[in-house]
């Protein structure tokens, strides 16, 4: 991921190839294309939140459009770290008129984009707007400008293989900063609507730097820096067992004495871990 500036200092940037990134979600969870694609952008647009963040603050957005694919959820952080899962990754369909990934069908388009920022204070900012489009883009872009009140233009694409596999995952945010021209504001109107979509740009090998070259043009932004993007999951043991000692201690005994412990598994990650039953004995007489 990269992190720029430009016109005049009158705009911010991200830009991100998210393909190994999203590929190692999809695979994780067995999600059908028209489910990854949606997955995959929400990750991206994640992973580009996460980066206007500062040292230890997160990010959780929860987008539910109302589809089929249910709740998609993903975490990221201020580090390149990121991860997410949907209620239901086994949902596909043909492609829509333009010959492209059905998402908006499978996200739906009735209900909310809620983005609720961890910053070290007591109370989580959170903000919520309604899904305008369910194609995911759009439905940052209105997150931005309704929510935040900054103007966006925010580019998600993900491109999947036959196998199921990404071929090419990645996006852009460019945001209007305060005191910005007239100018600024509508040649980024104009160029938003000439744009080449952004996973073609990714799958046709362009770079992070290529694309925000290719949709504003390399003399009228910088980089500043760039930091390298991965799936990464917090869960643990122990974050289990906190989790189970919430229970009503009569739920943890029927655990212990109908399947002799517990197997947790994490949304995010799959991964699965046993609990012995003399574990929650102990959650039980502490």
């Amino acid at each position: 991921m990269i992190r720029g500036i430009g016109m005049n200092d009158e705009i911010r940037i991200f830009s991100v190839d998210t393909t190994d990134t999203v590929n190692e979600a999809v695979r994780r969870h067995g999600a059908y294309p028209t489910a990854a694609a949606a997955l995959g952008r929400s990750m991206t647009a994640g992973l580009m939140m996460g980066a206007m963040l500062k040292n230890e603050e997160k990010v959780t957005i929860t987008i539910q459009g109302g589809g089929p694919i249910g709740a998609i959820v993903v975490d990221s952080d201020a580090k390149g770290n990121v991860r997410g899962y949907l209620s239901n990754p086994h949902v596909h369909f043909p492609l829509n008129d333009i010959g492209k990934l059905d998402v908006r069908r499978a996200v739906g388009t009735d209900g909310f984009l809620n983005v609720a920022k961890d910053i070290g204070l007591k109370e989580h900012f959170t903000g919520s707007t309604e899904i305008v489009s369910g194609e995911l883009g759009e439905d940052f872009s209105y997150y931005f400008y309704a929510s935040e009140q900054v103007p966006s233009i925010v580019a998600l694409g993900v491109l999947v293989n036959p196998d199921n596999s990404i071929k090419a995952a990645g996006g852009f945010i460019i945001q209007v900063l305060p005191g910005a021209s007239d100018e600024t504001v509508e040649f980024l109107d104009r160029r938003a609507k000439e744009m080449t979509p952004v996973s073609k740009l990714i799958d046709q090998g362009l770079t992070p730097e290529e694309i925000i070259n290719e949709a504003i043009g390399e003399e009228n932004w910088r980089s500043l820096d760039e930091m390298p993007v991965q799936f990464e999951c917090s869960c643990s043991k122990d974050r289990f067992l906190n989790a189970i000692a919430s229970l009503d201690p009569s739920e943890i005994i029927s655990m212990i004495q109908e399947d002799g412990g517990a197997e947790a598994d994490c949304h995010f990650c799959r991964n699965k871990v046993w609990i012995e039953k003399e574990e929650l004995q102990e959650l039980i007489t502490h």
